[in-house]
């Protein structure tokens, strides 16, 4: 990441005719929020003296503690692509921490969270924890109005091109937007379902990984509305097909390299590697509600859609919770793949990192990895080799945060019961709903 002086922002905002500024945070919901102030604002919003009312966001405070402040963090200064207005102005951003109005860190504020957590490894002798996501994503098309529409713009599937993948025109607009702003775009390509969508990139230490999640989907939004489409990051927007995944490749690093990387043994795994899997998949149950925290998100976690069921590990197949990808050295990493893109990143990496550093603190060891397919296993053969099944709702994902402390002090107390309080309600409002599925099946039946 590229470091910036207050000057040198000052000088870029001028000399690009940057007129808006961005001060953008993260809620607890993983949604990006933003106060936009004119550039003649700078010197205040680089003083950390812009205040908003955190009583107005979902899981932050109470309205008789509403003061809080911007602290924009410099180094995440990016003018955006587009030109607004006839003067062909810029609009720039800055992503912020939150503070309290008493100068201090503000709790409920996934991003500060995140940095908690990183400053616990730090202090266990690593120096830093990367990520390289795989978000996907589907486009619809937008009706007369401008409102999404159910209906896809192409039939593609895995690796199709034009004609058949029509959102290529798209998709390639938001890599070249990307590349613009600095990102290392690794792949891009059509997914599986028609309309299904992934670009992936290089990862980077977890604040700026996240950070860069945050302003890809923002890219994705605003590129695909450009073309008559809306873009949804939606874990399964359609029965029948794959749903939509954010894999998290992760690798842990002292100041001599890759932690997880040895080459005397057999997969080239370390120990600190094995008791940092174990730590995972001892709390898979446990960190689910973070990484998967919609309804929505549980018509995705089936068996049949490629999505991961099952609590395993494998070098050699795709079908288990957790893989080892191939690559070895500066590159051995743990591929997530229930993680999906609803996820706030911040939030999911908190608990992941977390749940991996209770593996390493107490020499955790996995069980042996599966290299079968798993979907075709049957249940006394998943049951024998001890195969645990991920949480089937949000409701008994909810179950199992409850009881799992380390999730729970990774996320702490505010963000904890915050999260834990707007997703009791979602669950709710959910069971409330009768669908059309129910009045087909039973309207005439009983």
């Amino acid at each position: 990441m590229k470091k910036f002086t207050k000057e040198e922002i000052k000088a870029s905002a001028k000399e690009h005719n940057v007129r808006f500024l961005r001060l953008m945070f993260t809620d607890i919901d993983g949604t990006v929020k933003n106060v936009e102030v004119p550039i003649s604002q700078i010197d205040k919003a680089l003083n950390n003296e812009m205040m908003f009312d955190g009583s107005s966001i979902d899981g932050f405070v109470r309205i008789e503690e509403s003061d809080m402040y911007l602290y924009p963090d410099l180094d995440t200064w990016l003018i955006f692509p587009w030109e607004v207005g006839n003067e062909k102005s810029k609009v720039a951003r800055l992503i912020c921490d939150i503070y309290n109005a008493d100068d201090t860190p503000f709790a409920g504020d996934p991003r500060t969270n995140l940095k908690h957590v990183l400053k616990e490894m730090e202090e266990l002798g690593f120096s830093q924890f990367n990520l390289g996501p795989e978000p996907e994503f589907f486009l619809f098309k937008l009706d007369e109005n401008g409102k999404p529409t159910l209906e896809l713009n192409d039939d593609g599937s895995y690796f199709d091109f034009a004609p058949t993948d029509l959102g290529e025109n798209c998709r390639r607009e938001i890599v070249l937007h990307l590349e613009d702003l600095g990102f290392e775009i690794e792949a891009s390509h059509h997914e599986v379902a028609p309309g299904q969508h992934e670009i992936d990139w290089k990862y980077a230490d977890a604040i700026e990984a996240c950070d860069n999640i945050q302003t890809f989907k923002l890219i994705v939004k605003t590129v695909a509305r450009e073309h008559g489409l809306h873009a949804t990051f939606m874990p399964k927007p359609l029965e029948g097909v794959s749903g939509s995944g954010m894999h998290f490749n992760m690798s842990l690093f002292n100041e001599e390299g890759n932690v997880f990387y040895d080459e005397t043994n057999e997969l080239g795994l370390s120990e600190v590697a094995y008791h940092f899997l174990a730590g995972i998949m001892s709390h898979a149950l446990g960190f689910t509600a973070i990484c998967n925290p919609t309804v929505n998100s549980y018509k995705r976690l089936i068996p049949g859609y490629e999505a991961p069921v099952y609590v395993a590990w494998s070098a050699h197949n795709r079908s288990p919770l957790i893989r080892v990808p191939s690559s070895r050295g500066l590159s051995t990493r743990f591929e997530l793949r229930s993680v999906d893109p609803s996820a706030n990143p911040y939030l999911a990496l908190a608990v992941l990192l977390k749940s991996g550093l209770d593996g390493i603190k107490n020499k955790m060891v996995p069980a042996e990895p599966i290299d079968r397919n798993i979907y075709r296993m049957t249940s006394e053969e998943r049951y024998e080799k001890g195969i645990i099944d991920l949480p089937s709702t949000l409701h008994n994902a909810l179950k199992y945060l409850r009881k799992d402390e380390v999730v729970k002090e990774a996320l702490g107390s505010h963000i904890y019961n915050s999260f834990m309080t707007a997703k009791k309600v979602e669950w709710a409002a959910y069971r409330e709903q009768v669908s059309e599925w129910e009045q087909e099946k039973y309207m005439t039946l009983y």
